[in-house]
């Protein structure tokens, strides 16, 4: 099996993927913790595998996307002890992998954004737009031929949620949930209801306004990231749901670096 992991500024997501396949046959969300050890990295890891009945010692190659460069090495450290197989790491100008970063300041752009790029390209094989809804949400405009061409970083879909609760004394704490209608009658009705529907018409603006200006009227639009199965339904431009698309591409990634 492949240890797959993507390490973001709030969470970093585990995967065990099918060293055939590239099916992901089991995850796993940790804070990204950046004062932890590699010991403690190690324990951590060594523990969720246990507690779904799969050893360490059935790991043969380790793969790592991370934008969080204070985590990469602590973390490459603890792969290193786990794996049996060699640990590869996805760095900032996509060195070793067939896509392209068609863009002004191509190492500048993070490993998620990267093996998403890949990810489309394998598995899609046309124009599209991916949407990833993490601590950031970012749109990825990837190309049929594998060229990522830019994009859009936005607030993630917690900062209202937070902003409200700091910014505003009166007002109360609520959840990041769809609300039972868009007119509130309470106040903390109007401020799910702000904060979700003003993010779904956001992404739905945002991608909007991608198609026209890249004159992409069909590219597909591809929602993956922690609230992307929340988010999607309500959205009329995303079309398709692929939670595990940072980790399909960080698998493609492995397969590719190991060559």
């Amino acid at each position: 099996m492949y240890l797959l992991v993507d390490v973001g500024n709030t969470e970093m997501v585990l995967g065990l993927a099918d060293p055939d396949s590239g099916e992901i046959l089991a995850h796993w969300r940790l804070s990204t913790g950046s004062t932890r050890t590699a010991d403690e990295f190690d324990y951590l890891i060594h523990a969720l595998l246990a507690r779904k009945g799969f050893e360490s010692q059935a790991l043969t190659r380790g793969v790592m996307g991370s934008v969080v460069p204070s985590v990469t090495e602590r973390l490459r450290v603890a792969l290193g002890g786990l794996v049996s197989g060699p640990v590869f790491t996805v760095e900032n100008g996509a060195a070793g992998l067939p896509v392209k970063l068609d863009v002004d300041e191509p190492k500048t752009v993070g490993a998620d954004r990267i093996v998403n790029t890949l990810a489309a390209s394998v598995l899609f094989g046309r124009d599209t737009i991916v949407v990833d809804l993490g601590t950031a949400t970012t749109f990825d405009c990837i190309t049929a031929e594998g060229v990522f061409i830019g994009g859009v970083i936005s607030p993630g879909v917690q900062v209202g949620v937070e902003w409200l609760g700091q910014r505003a004394a009166k007002l109360p704490k609520v959840e990041f949930r769809p609300p039972p209608a868009v007119i509130g009658r309470r106040t903390e009705r109007c401020m799910e209801s702000g904060v979700f529907y003003g993010t779904v018409d956001a992404i739905d603006g945002m991608v909007g306004r991608i198609k026209a200006e890249w004159e992409k009227p069909d590219a597909l639009v591809v929602a993956t990231g922690g609230y992307a199965g929340l988010l999607a339904p309500h959205c009329r431009t995303v079309e398709r749901v692929e939670p595990f698309l940072t980790l399909r591409g960080l698998f493609f990634a492995g397969e590719h670096m190991a060559k």
